[in-house]
């Protein structure tokens, strides 16, 4: 009995030392306040046209042509239109292939690499999501296909362009893969310079959306703003933008990135889909500015206005912003936009 009287009062002095000089008092401390974080969360997008926002409109101020700048970027773009995080920001650029967004010292229509970029808004601001989407303007060249593609509908004996890419498209893709990868590890790299760890923010690499569907109006597509054969607008639905969509799942699953497949996303409301009411169509037509002079001034003579041709117009950039919120909500590493009986885009 005595020795447990004794016990307890060595653990009763022991416990007052302890409680005296403050070891065994839970408060936080001074520095353990200040290590809250109160920046406002964001999400930020990386990447070329396909998410600039090119072809949504009201361009951002500055890149619109002014000095040599199209970027084009969208306060329409799809990463505007999520609702993951109080701010969105958007680093990508019409035309940017993967070195314009990786870590490289290059110069992409008067502006420096993404990434590089990237470190200092990650350090503004507490960034919960990044997305990016890149690939279009390396090996795939999409934007010059579709050319050779249009040039192709103008030759009334020709095979299309089908025929020469069923053998070049998965060879593109392939070449493709590896600077996908690298600019994706970079855009990692460039987090952790700004202090996050993997797995402490949402990384989100996406593919790509058909702009073109063989169920067009047999006769009048190609006056109604899609001049394609038939047979190579179904060669680019179902096999070149899926192939292409498979490639990036892959080097998702090689970087540990979450993987969204847009492939799907513009299903039934591709360009001319409509037939002559382009109003339920989610994709550009062929469609010329030739107001951009006034912004780009003889700069704008050209490809520049054209550029926002086979792109997802506004309407399709708020269903694509509207996947991206659900699939980051969902916290799936993977998932596919594809429209529901509602009428609006799920990520399945």
């Amino acid at each position: 009995m005595g020795s447990v009287r004794t016990r307890v009062r060595i653990f009763g002095v022991a416990l007052g030392a302890l409680v005296a000089t403050g070891l065994a008092v839970a408060v936080p401390s001074a520095s353990a306040k200040e290590a809250v974080d109160t920046r406002p969360t964001a999400i930020v997008s990386l990447g070329d046209s396909a998410i600039s926002g090119e072809g949504a409109g009201n361009y951002e101020a500055g890149t619109n042509g002014e000095n040599g700048d199209w970027c084009h970027r969208s306060a329409n773009a799809l990463v505007h239109r999520t609702t993951v995080a109080e701010r969105t920001i958007n680093l990508a650029c019409s035309g940017a292939d993967s070195s314009n967004v990786s870590l490289a010292d290059t110069t992409h229509y008067t502006e420096g690499s993404q990434a590089r970029r990237l470190v200092d808004v990650a350090r503004q601001f507490r960034v919960t999501t990044v997305i990016v989407q890149i690939g279009a303007n390396d090996d795939p060249q999409f934007a010059n296909t579709m050319l050779d593609c249009i040039a192709e509908w103008f030759n009334p004996f020709g095979a299309g362009c089908r025929s020469r890419l069923q053998t070049e498209w998965p060879q593109r893709l392939t070449a493709m893969k590896p600077k996908v990868e690298a600019a994706v590890n970079d855009v990692r790299s460039a987090m952790s310079q700004a202090g996050y760890s993997n797995g402490s923010y949402n990384f989100v690499l996406t593919s790509y959306a058909s702009p073109l569907t063989e169920k067009m109006d047999e006769y009048l597509h190609g006056p109604q703003g899609c001049p394609f054969k038939l047979a190579d607008a179904k060669y680019g639905r179902t096999v070149a933008v899926p192939q292409f969509s498979d490639a990036l799942r892959d080097v998702a699953n090689r970087t540990g990135t979450k993987f969204l497949d847009f492939s799907r996303a513009t299903e039934n409301r591709e360009a001319c889909s409509g037939y002559g009411n382009s109003s339920t169509e989610w994709q550009n037509r062929i469609t010329v500015d030739p107001w951009a002079w006034v912004h780009g001034g003889l700069d704008a003579i050209g490809i520049h206005m054209a550029q926002q041709s086979f792109h997802p117009n506004a309407r399709g950039h708020e269903q694509l912003g509207r996947c991206v919120t659900e699939f980051v909500g969902s916290g799936r590493a993977a998932a596919a936009c594809v429209a529901g009986a509602d009428g609006n885009l799920h990520a399945v």
